[in-house]
């Protein structure tokens, strides 16, 4: 960290804009400032998930996760800047392998829920498909590095695996999706 905080209040941002880590100011409604808030908050849901009860291996997994996105997020508000590597996302790749054949393969879809800490989960693997569309969107206007949207998207899918790996691990099963199940429903 180049400066160290002082003080948290600046009023350098009450014209609309932000500094980023380059020095630099962009307006606070621009897709790189929607890309590096949509990944601090997907840090923060873990942050919430993280205050559960969790396994140690489960715990892990999840701080190593944060430490990960606070390098996205670095990245993001450096341009050109790279901390991320490919080992990032084969370490995903790898976690993923190991958890998902520990669980019976889906035959139906399943609705976020079951225990509280998978349900905690399951909207950060919502947080982490929003904030893929947003650096996708980013890209589309500037050179990104493949590692972050690969990184976010195999994220996302170890987000739902551990999502039921959490459900097992508190004796809870998957929320399964009933299609048309109140299409008929009568109120009368």
């Amino acid at each position: 960290m180049p400066k160290r905080l002082t003080k948290i209040y600046t009023r350098t941002g009450d014209d609309g804009t932000t500094g980023l880590g380059d020095g630099t100011r962009s307006v606070k409604e621009s897709l790189r400032i929607e890309a590096i808030g949509t990944v601090d908050e997907l840090n923060s849901c873990i942050g919430v998930l993280l205050a559960e009860n969790l396994e140690d291996g489960v715990r892990l997994k999840l701080e190593n996760i944060q430490h990960d996105l606070f390098d996205l997020g670095g990245d993001l508000s450096i341009p050109g800047r790279v901390s991320m590597s490919e080992a990032q996302v084969s370490r995903l790749e790898k976690e993923l392998d190991e958890y998902n054949t520990r669980l019976t393969p889906l035959r139906e879809f399943i609705l976020p829920g079951g225990a509280r800490a998978a349900a905690l989960c399951h909207v950060a693997r919502a947080v982490c498909r929003r904030a893929e569309r947003c650096v996708v969107k980013l890209s589309r206007t500037e050179t990104m590095i493949p590692f972050h949207l690969q990184y976010l998207n195999r994220l996302s899918d170890l987000l739902f695996v551990l999502c039921r790996i959490l459900n097992r691990q508190q004796g809870m099963e998957d929320v399964l999706w009933q299609p048309g199940k109140n299409r008929d429903f009568d109120s009368a």
